[in-house]
């Protein structure tokens, strides 16, 4: 995956926690959730809300568990 289509804002890999909300490059101009992590969190929020919405916190573990769950297709609707 390149750094440029990486929606969880790593560069080399690491995720920068620096606070700064990104989105994917994928989700195009609208129905974007953005993710932003920091030194304690992970944060996340809709962008059509921006500024004043709301933003969820998260801890950095429960993130990363629901981050390889949707890798792993833990997520996905069932089959009919």
């Amino acid at each position: 995956m390149s750094r440029a289509s990486d929606p969880w804002g790593r560069e080399r890999g690491v995720a920068k926690r620096d606070g700064v909300f990104r989105k994917s490059i994928s989700s195009g101009l609208s129905n974007c959730v953005e993710v932003a992590f920091t030194e304690s969190d992970v944060r996340v929020r809709d962008s059509k809300q921006v500024p004043g919405g709301v933003v969820l916190a998260f801890p950095t573990s429960v993130w990363l568990d629901f981050a390889e769950g949707v890798k792993a297709g833990r997520f996905d609707p069932p089959s009919c």
